[in-house]
């Protein structure tokens, strides 16, 4: 199954971009198992250069601590899919940017079950703003192709960061 932006993921995109725009808030995302797809999708998207100030795409143990400074040890107890790494992910993202919201998303597509064990369908979405200073941590459960899977993520994804960006 060939994977594609199409025009549903740029609406919600859209939606997000001008969340943003009226508070006049940015955002930075932190994604592993997306692969830079939300930033992708909300740089398609009218006056995204406003708002979006770009991504880590940190699809590995190694590159989540180099990019994000994520603690070796947090990432062998936690695994790098987990309430915890999603925190530290979305804090290190925010820490790294002027943006003033962060999105990081960590999760299995499948469909095997991770190096940690982790099942396939398993992530997380941190959303953390400068001026709450406390990151949401949203668990979800998918069941599917790695794609459907994927592209349901992305969504939910940016539901969340529409209604935190409202």
């Amino acid at each position: 199954m060939a994977y594609c932006i199409d025009e549903a993921l740029i609406r919600s995109g859209q939606e997000v971009v001008d969340a943003l725009r009226r508070r006049k808030s940015s955002l930075v995302t932190a994604e592993s198992c997306t692969g830079g797809l939300i930033a992708a999708i909300l740089s398609q998207c009218k006056d995204a250069s406003d708002c979006l100030h770009g991504g880590f795409v940190t699809y590995t143990k190694i590159q989540k601590s180099l990019a994000l400074g994520i603690p070796a040890t947090a990432l062998e107890s936690c695994g790098s899919v987990s309430v915890e790494v999603a925190r530290l992910m979305v804090r290190g993202a925010l820490e790294r940017s002027v943006a003033q919201m962060a999105l990081s998303v960590t999760g299995v597509l499948g469909p095997q079950t991770d190096e940690d064990g982790t099942a396939p369908g398993t992530v997380f979405v941190a959303i953390l703003s400068r001026a709450l200073g406390t990151a949401t941590v949203h668990s979800r459960q998918y069941e599917g192709h790695p794609e459907e899977i994927r592209r349901s993520l992305i969504l939910d994804a940016l539901k969340l960061l529409r209604q935190s960006s409202g």
